[in-house]
């Protein structure tokens, strides 16, 4: 590959730190590159002794009910949708919404909807309206706001652990997007991300834009260093979590959204399912969407974009107290846009 062509297909470097840059379908953030100001993005210690609360203190999570149109249609035909099918639906829904080019759909949005207001099809009002208001429902959280992905937040999270080369596992990956910001923090190590439908694989994290800048550290130098996904060491593999066959072999297993989706009597398992691949001394990283207003409506509003699974938004206590209760020792804690954040070790 040419200088030229390298330039287009890594357009950001360490001559960008300090910028952000709306793209069509997201937002790149070069901001804060030493990552100073840490509890800027993330408001730690609000228990101070895990071992004293109780749910009776928390109340427990608050489940989505609200199912996805393409699920209940699907259903009518074939009755319960099984577990890993619902699953497919939403990477494919998902997916489908993180690669739009926000800004022209949102403008083909409001023409449809000028052009069926000047002609009286209140039906086709209806539909091009709902559209208009999901579309920048997301383009506000996710593009504008970076809600989603959450550099600057996550890196937060993430700051501070021991480990050089660490092997990082993240469960239930998707596109991978979290372990790609792992190890651009702590490089040189490996990452295996696993998801058991394929899907996520060769689209979710196959076509995630190897233009996207991951704030990291310069291994040699220890200065900040922008890092893209065809420099990392990543591996994929799919496979239910349950299959996996390592053993005590990780640093750092990480989750995103995944302790979320299993109702009380499974959150056990869900907890176990990190501990079993975690070396002695090593952290599990967590995060879950955050119980607060704006969740509940974005739920509401983004329902057949999202709700394909069971789901509950909880709060950083009510989470805590699944992973201390797991059997986990909490070494941080906190909160950042839109999502709960948990660094812990076992017991």
């Amino acid at each position: 590959m040419s200088m030229e062509e390298m330039k287009l297909e890594q357009p950001f470097s360490e001559a960008d730190f300090g910028k952000t840059e709306l793209m069509p379908s997201h937002r790149i953030d070069l901001r804060n590159p030493g990552n100073e100001n840490i509890d800027r993005f993330i408001n730690a210690n609000l228990v101070s002794d895990w071992s004293t609360l109780t749910w009776k203190d928390v109340g427990k999570p608050y489940e989505v009910k609200t199912v996805a149109k393409s699920r209940r249609d699907w259903e009518k035909e074939n009755g319960d949708m099984s577990i890993k099918t619902s699953w497919e639906f939403f990477n494919r829904s998902f997916h489908e919404w993180f690669v739009k080019d926000l800004p022209e759909e949102l403008s083909k949005s409001k023409r449809d909807l000028l052009k069926y207001l000047t002609r009286f099809q209140l039906s086709d009002v209806k539909k091009a309206l709902g559209e208009t208001v999901r579309l920048s429902l997301w383009n506000y959280a996710h593009r504008i706001e970076d809600g989603v992905w959450d550099p600057r937040g996550k890196r937060a999270l993430f700051e501070g652990l021991d480990g050089k080369k660490p092997r990082i596992l993240f469960l239930g990956a998707a596109e991978g997007y979290e372990a790609m910001q792992l190890y651009a923090m702590y490089p040189q190590g490996e990452v295996v991300m696993v998801d058991y439908d394929d899907f996520c694989r060769t689209n979710r994290f196959g076509h995630f834009p190897n233009s996207y800048p991951f704030l990291g550290t310069n291994p040699i130098s220890g200065h900040p260093k922008v890092w893209h996904k065809d420099e990392m060491n990543i591996h994929y593999v799919v496979n239910d979590i349950r299959n996996l066959p390592f053993g005590k072999e990780f640093d750092l297993v990480l989750s995103v959204g995944l302790l979320e989706h299993f109702p009380d009597g499974y959150n056990a398992e869900v907890m176990e399912w990190h501990r079993k691949f975690l070396k002695p001394g090593g952290y599990v990283l967590m995060t879950t969407p955050r119980l607060q207003l704006k969740s509940r409506l974005f739920y509401t509003i983004m329902a057949d974009v999202m709700n394909h699974t069971y789901r509950e938004l909880m709060d950083v206590r009510q989470m805590g107290l699944y992973v201390y209760e797991g059997g986990f020792n909490i070494q941080r804690h906190g909160y950042i846009k839109v999502h709960n954040g948990i660094v812990a070790k076992p017991r």
